[in-house]
């Protein structure tokens, strides 16, 4: 018989497998826009300062990321064990 913990868990294993996969995705992405703002295209000062933009907004989404995967895994902590 499936539980409630059960289907918690399960959610949750998905969603460790899901947020890693976006980590390097979103790692790849933002390593290829800095490499396409800073270096192929560094003479153009609107290219450099998209690349800014861009590097801000990862981080940005970098920490939001984390604090969701953090959240999550206090959340089953707490009521799962």
């Amino acid at each position: 018989m499936v539980t409630y913990k059960d289907i918690v868990n399960y959610v949750i294993e998905i969603i460790n497998v899901i947020i890693p996969t976006l980590f390097a995705l979103l790692f790849v992405y933002f390593i290829w826009k800095m490499i396409s703002a800073w270096v192929l295209n560094a003479g153009d000062e609107t290219k450099r300062s998209e690349g800014k933009q861009y590097a801000i907004a990862a981080v940005v989404v970098f920490v939001v990321m984390v604090s969701a995967w953090g959240i999550v895994e206090m959340i089953r902590q707490s009521i799962f064990g």
